[in-house]
């Protein structure tokens, strides 16, 4: 599997793992929401038969499918997450294609056997995402008001903002999955315009953690 691809996973409350995975280079784009379920126009509130989950889009050249699963493995329990027994934290892989049905089963049945029992993940094929509302979207950069007010100016609206690559990077250091170093390193080789980068660069380097 190559190119961007897309892939939507649930391992508990979403803020979590959405700041985990935006960490990682490579993962382009990250939204949390509803999916999983059949209700229709799910929210926070009446959510349904629907669990928490992440939406990741990804650069498959720079990471791999088989990495983030094992990021999604290594990182919870599949068992009682969060300690609740209804629907809504589920361990949960979403399948768009074949492609993406055979990686979720083939790397599932691998780190069962290492890790010695059964990995009760619930593998289904995707339906449909339902976007959660504004406040749970990048939930731990939300709580550096200085970051939101410094990166607003480089994008045209808040939901532009959440799903850049950046929003998804600084989410990781404000939950303390990552740095600004390697970020910086990162975003100096993003194939952008250099006033543009420059400008990024600086805008980060500003940022009052």
């Amino acid at each position: 599997m190559h190119g961007k691809q897309t892939i939507t996973l649930g391992m508990g409350c979403f803020w979590s793992p959405e700041a985990l995975f935006g960490s990682l280079r490579g993962v382009e784009e990250t939204r949390v929401g509803y999916a999983g379920g059949t209700t229709e126009q799910p929210t926070y509130r009446e959510m349904g038969d629907h669990a928490e989950t992440v939406e990741i889009g990804f650069d498959a050249e720079l990471i791999s499918v088989d990495r983030l699963l094992e990021t999604f493995w290594n990182n919870h329990n599949p068992v009682n997450i969060n300690g609740y027994k209804g629907r809504q934290y589920q361990s949960l892989l979403l399948y768009r294609d074949e492609a993406q049905a055979e990686a979720f089963n083939r790397v599932k049945q691998r780190m069962g056997s290492a890790m010695g029992h059964t990995l009760e993940t619930e593998i289904a094929p995707f339906a449909a995402f339902y976007p959660a509302e504004s406040r749970h979207q990048k939930y731990y950069l939300k709580r550096y008001p200085d970051a939101m007010d410094k990166l607003s100016g480089l994008y045209g609206s808040e939901e532009a903002l959440m799903r850049s690559t950046i929003a998804a990077r600084l989410n990781g250091i404000a939950k303390g999955f990552t740095n600004l170093a390697p970020v910086l390193l990162e975003i100096e080789a993003w194939p952008i315009e250099p006033g543009e980068r420059n400008a990024l660069i600086e805008r980060v380097r500003q940022i009052r953690w």
